[in-house]
């Protein structure tokens, strides 16, 4: 599945409610589902600067891909982890760097978060590319 079209799903899950309490009750149950990080990852260097709470990233490559993995001490952030997670993980360094993640704004996310967590959101976002160009300079030594 390409990242457009998983955002495109995405976009139709969050349409069903038009609530924002369900909306983050969704949210809620994506952060429940997420698998957690193993310890070894909750490391000082995969911590995400700039989140009001505790947020790890964790990507390596496989067969050309990067897959990501993540977590947080906050279960509404950990939601937004795994939608991140769910939308870029498992795709290759370009498509990560050059995705227009939209559906953030379609979905309403940005503007329903707290100033904090909002930035903290362009933090992860900016984090999960920037692991896109590490790999995708890797691939070209």
């Amino acid at each position: 599945m390409t990242i457009n079209e998983r955002q495109d799903q995405i976009i139709e899950e969050f349409a069903q409610f038009d609530d924002w309490m369900d909306k983050y009750a969704l949210l809620i149950d994506f952060g429940n589902s997420l698998d957690p990080l193993d310890e070894k990852y909750k490391t000082p260097q995969n911590i995400i600067e700039g989140c009001q709470s505790r947020v790890w990233f964790h990507a390596e490559m496989q067969d050309g891909k990067i897959i990501f993995k993540g977590d947080s001490d906050a279960v509404l952030v950990k939601g937004i982890v795994h939608l991140l997670i769910d939308v870029l993980s498992g795709h290759t360094p370009d498509e990560i760097v050059n995705a227009d993640l939209y559906f953030i704004e379609k979905i309403g996310l940005r503007e329903h978060l707290s100033p904090t967590r909002s930035n903290g959101l362009v933090a992860m976002v900016k984090q999960m590319k920037l692991y896109g160009l590490a790999f995708k300079a890797k691939e070209n030594k």
